[in-house]
């Protein structure tokens, strides 16, 4: 099996062979951009080492040395010579991007011989110290696991004694000694001399990258982002070129549109005489890049052009790495950009408009994940704060939370539920755990490009990088912010947006939603063939639901009209009746009340179908624990309702069988609602009455029974009868049920749990987290659905329903609905319409469109690295 491929070379394959980094390399090689020359190590070699166990396959070091030797030919150096080497970078690329996660290595090929032959033929002995050092640290920490805070220390110590303020202010003597200091730091952690054998540092440095794939905040990443575990990453081997030659030099990150955005314009930032780490990672605050345009303009002018061509011909805007060497450009990298939900939309709008793109495309390429940042929250425009620093507005949105150190801390405090913002000098991909618990991040150092603003923005979390006016004394715990001294634990609040600061908890609002959110749900609608509807409780639940598309609502939970304060006191009267007659005289004081309820709920979906479940939860749950019981009558009552497994107990259906009365009101409440809407609007809802928990046809045929016995009181209401599908046997004998139903809805939530077995509190944060983190099971199966087992049932269940009874509306109303993945299934299954909560509804329409573009053959297509 071939493993290497040079950049100029068709391998016949693309990302999943190549990685994303090293396809943008080949294609842009093969465009003629310029990109320094070099080879990719593909990931068949990675599988195949790690699948040994960390053993290099058969002929991968010796097919690695045909290609160094060409790459000598082609430059015209030799790897590892000692006066004018070759030197190479090993950088990472999987076929999913990955910002930040894996490993990447510069300066690979000096030692303490060639560097200083090196700063000879350069002419330039600052240069190649500032290499050399850099080499070792980088090595160190990604070859042998040497503490990178170690180098970092020691840097700081000497820029303190020197009275240097920036990396660059430190000569060349300064390098020497700092040089000396890393080799020693090298061996006292690794045990052994910093190697002096190029080929040896080659060797173990792609290596490293291999193990780096499984590298724990990787992990955390593909478990965030539900990318596969056997991917695996590519390695590109890459000629140096250096930013770091002095003010002719520099490296960059740049944009073709506003990531944060959309808007079309240049966008990045550039640090002269410097190479790309200094930027990814946030080790100096650089400039925007517009300034190199000042200092170099015919490199600027080249980026610019190059740019465009890029954009054109990925047709989406790209994520760019550049270095720019003795006023000559080079191209490190080409990804599809991260982008805000915000800019995402705009960009794809904007794209159809200048006819890059398609509007099947637009809609395609657009996460349905990242509309929850639309909805996200900012600070009310009318509240009165007082601005204590500023930085880079980096993320968009705003939060408040309590101040966190470190990322494990974050990590525990989010899991525990606390609000917890992110305060760092700067972070580090090995804080990706704490970053996704974390309502927001604040960095002092750091750029619009560094690692946090990257990874906030994927995320949708509002983040504020190069806060100059934040200090961390990490010894005390305390955090200076402007002027004012804080701690871990106090609040603060962000706005990612503006860039700003603020000491304590401000009022946050809704944000306001754009002409290109609208633009793109349009779009998906036309598209689409699932409708979508929400899942709504309230009339106030039901009209936010219908600003954002629902066509209806999928699920009304009636128990939980029952918990309002003016109600649970009759709710409770009603449970310790001795017989049916005493019950109906709290039942009748109820029934304006649920009328008044449902007449809300019809008002504000008037025209739409609405599907009312009736009392699903057993009694018990409307009384108190039997410690805050305050009589006898009510004590004695707990004790013989008490079941030991209550989710399978007297619920549902079974509660509306046994006490017939409750769904009596229920229904005659829906159907008077009905009337008095149509009376009063002149326009019918659409009425959907869900007994919940049917597992027995004969169970529902005896519910039927009830309903249009009731609902005969009002003979000019039009009506459907139906169930949810929540336990296996109602899936398998859909057949027979249907035959009663008019409607099927899959309630996803308790199917699931009665399914698998699992009970969702007790397994969520206990062993489900176990299975997850261990790879058991590949991901929540309450979160997204277990197509092979719950989805079985549910293709069963749709089968035998429509063989019964063709015309039957079908649908799901679990949080399934709103889970883009599953709405997928669920269009697959040919399923009427999802439900879901109403901030979800914009993500499942999108969703919906995007699954009727995949059956059409029309998917979303990205590079990365």
């Amino acid at each position: 099996m071939r493993y290497v491929y040079d950049f100029d070379e068709d391998s016949g394959s693309g990302r999943e062979l190549l990685g994303g980094k090293g396809v943008g390399l080949a294609e842009m090689t093969q465009l003629g951009v310029p990109v320094p020359s070099g080879f990719t190590i593909t990931t068949d070699a990675c599988r195949a080492y790690l699948a040994a166990g960390g053993a290099v396959p058969d002929g991968l070091d010796e097919e690695v040395e045909r290609h160094i030797a060409a790459l000598e030919d082609r430059t015209g150096k030799r790897f590892g010579d000692e006066s004018d080497p070759l030197l190479v970078s090993v950088r990472s690329g999987a076929a999913i991007s990955m910002p930040g996660m894996m490993d990447t290595i510069l300066n690979l090929g000096l030692n303490d011989v060639a560097a200083a032959g090196l700063g000879v033929s350069t002419g330039n002995p600052r240069f190649a110290l500032d290499s050399y050092r850099r080499l070792i640290q980088m090595y160190g920490e990604v070859v042998d696991d040497v503490d990178g805070q170690r180098f970092e220390q020691a840097l700081a110590d000497l820029k303190a004694t020197r009275s240097a303020s920036q990396d660059v202010d430190l000569t060349a003597d300064d390098l020497s000694e700092l040089v000396d200091t890393f080799n020693r730091i090298y061996e006292e952690e690794a045990g052994e001399r910093f190697p002096q054998d190029a080929r040896e540092q080659l060797r173990r440095a792609y290596r490293a990258v291999f193990d780096s794939w499984n590298a724990p905040r990787a992990q955390v990443y593909r478990r965030t982002y539900d990318i596969p575990d056997d991917l695996g990453t590519a390695v590109n081997v890459v000629q140096m070129v250096f930013g770091n030659r002095g003010e002719g030099s520099g490296t960059g990150v740049c944009f073709t549109r506003d990531p944060a955005t959309g808007e079309k314009r240049l966008f990045g930032e550039f640090l002269a005489n410097a190479q790309g780490e200094d930027v990814v990672a946030g080790i100096r605050t650089p400039e925007p890049i517009g300034r190199m345009r000042d200092r170099m303009p015919e490199a600027y002018d080249q980026l610019v052009d190059t740019l465009d061509r890029l954009e054109t011909h990925y047709r989406d805007l790209q994520d760019i790495e550049f270095t720019v060497e003795d006023g000559t450009l080079y191209l490190l990298q080409t990804r599809t950009g991260k982008r805000t939900a915000t800019a995402a939309l705009r960009a794809a709008a904007e794209m159809v408009e200048e006819g890059l793109i398609s509007r099947e495309e637009a809609v395609a390429r657009i996460d349905p994940g990242q509309l929850d940042q639309l909805l996200h929250p900012m600070i009310d425009p009318a509240a009165d704060v007082e601005i204590a620093a500023r930085g880079l507005k980096a993320s968009p949105g705003a939060a408040s939370g309590q101040i966190v150190l470190d990322a494990d801390t974050a990590e525990e405090r989010g899991r525990a539920g606390d609000d917890v913002i992110l305060v760092r000098w700067e972070t580090t991909p090995d804080d990706i755990h704490g970053l996704i618990q974390a309502r927001g991040v604040l960095t002092a150092h750091g750029g619009m490009t560094s690692h946090a603003a990257v990874v906030a923005r994927g995320m949708g979390k509002p983040c504020i990088a190069g806060c100059e006016g934040l200090s961390i004394d990490h010894a005390t715990g305390i955090v200076t912010i402007g002027e004012h001294e804080l701690r871990e634990g106090d609040v603060i609040t962000i706005d990612g947006g503006a860039g700003t600061v603020i000491i304590g908890a401000v009022p946050l609002v809704p944000p306001a939603i754009d002409e290109n959110f609208g633009t793109i749900l349009e779009w998906a609608d036309d598209l689409r063939r699932l409708r979508v509807r929400a899942n709504a409780d309230t009339p106030e639940d039901a009209a936010k639901a219908r600003e954002f598309g629902a066509e209806g609502i999928g699920l009304c939970r009636t128990e939980h009209m029952f918990m309002a304060e003016d109600r649970l006191p009759i709710v409770r009267e009603m449970i310790l009746a001795r017989d049916e007659d005493e019950r109906r005289g709290p039942l009748e004081r109820l029934l304006p009340m649920q009328q008044s309820d449902f007449e809300g709920i019809f008002e504000a979906m008037a025209g739409l179908p609405v599907t009312i479940r009736l009392l699903d939860p057993p009694l018990h749950e409307f009384l108190p624990s039997l410690e805050e019981a305050t009589s006898e009558a009510m004590r004695d009552r707990i004790r013989q309702l008490h079941e030991a497994n209550p989710m399978l107990g007297t619920r549902g259906c079974r509660l509306g069988l046994q006490f017939p009365e409750i769904y009596e009101m229920q229904v005659r409440a829906i159907v008077r609602a009905a009337r008095a809407v149509r009376e009063r609007t002149g326009e019918a809802p659409l009425v959907e009455i869900m007994h919940p928990l049917v597992g027995f046809r004969e169970e529902l045929a005896r519910l039927r029974e009830l309903t249009e016995r009731v609902a005969a009181e009002e003979p000019e209401v039009d009506y459907l009868c139906g169930t949810m599908i929540e336990l296996p046997r109602a899936a398998l004998r859909a057949d027979e049920i249907a035959a009663e139903a008019d409607f099927f809805s899959f309630g996803t939530n308790d199917l699931t749990q009665t399914t698998l077995g699992l009970s969702r509190d007790d397994a969520e944060g206990k062993f489900l987290t176990f299975y997850l983190e261990h790879g058991i099971l590949p991901r929540n199966p309450f979160e997204v659905l277990d197509e092979d087992g719950v989805g079985d049932l549910m293709r069963i269940a749709v089968e035998r329903g429509r063989g019964t009874k063709p015309g039957i509306k079908l649908g799901i109303c679990g949080e399934h609905g709103g889970e883009p993945r599953s709405v997928a299934f669920c269009h697959g299954l040919g399923l009427d319409y999802v439900s879901c909560s109403p901030y979800r509804v914009p993500l499942a329409r999108l969703a919906a469109a995007q699954a009727a573009l995949a059956e059409a053959g029309v998917t979303a297509v990205a590079i990365g690295g």
